[in-house]
């Protein structure tokens, strides 16, 4: 979940040093310089026989890959648009070093994270950071205290297994909160699984007269994929949420049967749907 003190990069206006391209208008910009200092070509400019004309729109062309390159090396130095080898080296600054397999969005989230944390041994972000690089199985980490003392709860939040963390995954959790380099002296540490809300969803749906069957086949494998991108600790998985994503084009209706109520959770738990159970109700306009 995003924080009241977190920021959304990907929500950001698009920075106004990376410039939309056109190619048309750098080349009547290059015709119109040319024009004025030379105003005899005035009448033969604009020929496609013209061998000015095709010169221009060669050096048009250049100019317009140039600008492009430009836009490519300030995305590279940006850690809203950065990606691949760029991002990697961007994460680097920050000690952050991609896992096996972890895709950009994920590094660049880690990232964020570990930014935040970078303050006094101790803050939230900073045990979530060690946590999170322990092992590419870490979907989510939350960490919070249960009381006044020195206790801490690290509660861990798997990419397999439907979010349960076998026992490996947290013995190499807790190895990585626990270490000197990370745990506060005064801290004493817990790492559990993180608390899961386990609902069923069961929906009525119905396609539009001229929707293909297939859209209905795929509608479970997508809602599935949703969840697994979107949610997480502290997501609540409501009906109008599931209402949409079933909503998909070619969709006239859904009915929500299950989940009764929305599905509420708190920052250190998760909602675990097992079971997706879709009935076609046929077509309608």
């Amino acid at each position: 979940m995003i924080g009241i003190t977190e920021i959304d990069i990907e929500a950001l206006a698009r920075p106004q040093i990376i410039e939309d391209l056109d190619f048309e208008a750098v080349l009547t910009a290059m015709r119109d310089d040319l024009v004025a200092s030379f105003p005899a070509i005035a009448n033969v400019i604009d020929l496609e026989s013209e061998p000015a004309r095709k010169l221009m729109e060669v050096f048009a062309y250049r100019e317009t890959l140039l600008r492009a390159r430009v836009n490519d090396a300030v995305r590279a130095n940006l850690l809203a648009f950065s990606g691949k080898a760029d991002l990697d080296h961007l994460a680097a600054f920050y000690d952050v070093v991609r896992l096996e397999s972890e895709t950009d969005t994920a590094l660049r989230g880690r990232t964020i994270i570990a930014i935040r944390g970078r303050s006094t041994a101790g803050p939230r972000d900073w045990y979530r950071t060690a946590a999170l690089a322990s092992d590419p199985r870490v979907a989510d980490v939350a960490v919070y205290r249960p009381g006044l003392g020195p206790d801490i709860t690290v509660a861990v939040l798997s990419t397999d297994n439907f979010g349960t963390p076998d026992a490996a995954l947290l013995v190499a959790v807790d190895a990585a909160v626990q270490n000197n380099s990370v745990r506060a002296i005064s801290d004493r540490i817990t790492t559990v699984a993180a608390t899961q809300t386990i609902a069923n969803v069961v929906a009525d749906i119905w396609l539009l007269p001229d929707a293909p069957q297939e859209i209905f086949d795929r509608l479970a494998d997508r809602l599935r994929a949703a969840l697994e991108a979107e949610s997480g600790l502290g997501f609540d998985v409501t009906r109008s949420w599931l209402t949409a994503k079933l909503h998909q084009t070619g969709v006239q209706r859904v009915v929500i049967n299950e989940p009764a109520a929305d599905l509420v959770v708190t920052d250190q738990a998760a909602v675990k749907i097992d079971t997706i159970t879709l009935t076609f109700k046929g077509r309608d306009r």
